[in-house]
Formats: structure tokens, sequence, C-alpha cells
């Protein structure tokens, strides 16, 4: 099930996954991901996207914060109906996917490509995390989307906050909320994450989002995670699904 009714969609599974889930944010040291199932809850950190893959081998479900389908000309669908789904103001945590042919540019050279072609340019923000999509496009084939899977930790926690605005992540109150939040939705001690790794490695924000990463993923092996576009979603020229699930 993709969607369900308004109020189901806000009904959040406070018990642990039932099988091995695990969400995914990118970070200073590379990738970070927080492990969750039967056993209980623990965060690694790697180099790139094939060691991660190897660490997470058996998860059930891997739900990652970073583009997974990219278009070779105009927006993505599923970025403009996220940025929908958060409240006002704060669609702008959905930065435009870049353009398949930007990977490998540098940033001046893929913007002025994005103009030349009518696309617009490239955000700093997308630059800045696009050698991580170039990993895992080249990682991911279309069958591998039965189990990784786009998600965007903003949208995931508004949908645990019954769709209320929450506080910026990075002030002290957003942090606090966002733990409040991952508590009330089963996770166990979500504070105990953000002393496992030095703050150069991987950010409170990276692992409070990759932790709520890991909820979407137990909730899509539940049927109650929600996903966007509506209807089956566009595939790109490699055939990759392009849909954000939170």
């Amino acid at each position: 099930m993709v969607n369900d009714t308004k109020k189901d969609s806000l009904r959040v599974l406070t018990h642990p996954p039932e099988a091995p889930v695990a969400g995914v944010d990118g970070c200073p040291a590379g990738w970070v991901a927080v492990r969750w199932g039967p056993a209980g809850l623990d965060s690694v950190i790697a180099p790139d996207w094939p060691t991660l893959a190897e660490l997470l081998s058996n998860a059930r479900a891997i739900c990652v914060d970073m583009p997974i389908g990219l278009t070779d000309a105009g927006p993505r669908d599923c970025d403009r109906a996220a940025r929908r789904v958060l409240p006002k103001g704060k669609g702008s945590s959905v930065f435009p996917a870049p353009r398949r042919y930007m990977l490998g540019r540098g940033w001046p050279d893929a913007s002025d490509a994005g103009r030349r072609r009518g696309d617009g340019g490239l955000s700093i923000q997308a630059f800045h995390i696009m050698a991580k999509i170039a990993q895992l496009d080249a990682a991911l084939a279309p069958g591998d989307q039965e189990r990784v899977l786009e998600s965007h930790p903003e949208a995931a926690f508004h949908r645990l906050n019954g769709g209320a605005p929450l506080p910026r992540k990075r002030r002290t109150a957003g942090r606090d909320t966002r733990m409040a939040l991952l508590r009330a939705a089963g996770v166990p001690e979500p504070e105990a994450l953000l002393r496992r790794h030095p703050r150069r490695a991987a950010g409170a924000d990276d692992l409070l989002d990759a932790a709520v990463c890991a909820v979407v993923a137990r909730d899509k092996l539940a049927g109650r995670a929600l996903r966007v576009p509506d209807g089956e979603p566009p595939r790109d020229a490699r055939g990759l699904r392009m849909e954000i699930w939170y």
C-alpha cells in the first residue's frame, strides 16, 4: 500500500521492525547508516556506498536520503511533490536533484550546462552531495529498488509530527523535538546515537536523519509509509523509479 487515509497515515508503529532495516544519510566521513531490527539499534559509518552496502547486506529495506533516479532534462516530479508535503516555508529543504549529464562536472560547469539546456543552474547543496549521488546511481539497478529506496527526512519527521511545522533541525529545540518524535515512533534511545561517532565524522543532524529514514524503512515493510508522487512513478533513462518515501 502506498497511501492510506490521512488518519492512518499519521499513525505510526511503535514496535521494533520484525526484520532488519536501515536508514542512510550522507555525512562528512562518507555515509552513516542507522541499523534497526529485532536485535536492537546501532549505527555504522562507511567511506563509500559499496562498503556501506556490504555492511547492510542483511537489511530487508534501506531508505536513503539521496536522490535515486535522475532526469536527463527538467525537474523530477517527486521533488516538486515532496515540497508540497512540507509546511509553508519548509519546501526549500527539498532541493532539485541534478540532471544526469551534470554528474562528474564541477559546480560552474554543471550550472552552465544546465542553463544552456534550459534546466537552470545547479544549487550548491546539490553540488556538495553530487559525488554521493553518482556513487549511488552507479551502484543501483531497477531491481535494487525493491530494497533500496529514496527517502526525505524532513518529510518523514513532519509526517511523524502530524504535518505540523518543526523547529530548524540544527537548533537545540529542533534536535530535541526530532529525538522526541523518534522515541514516540519506537526508536530506542535515539540520543545514544549522537554519542557513537565524532561530530567531525557524522553530525547530530546526519544521525537523526538516518534514524528517521530507518523508521520509514520499517513503515514501508509494514505498509504504512507514504510515497510521492501518487500513482505509478516515472522512470529515468536507466529504468530507475523516481519516487520519495516518507
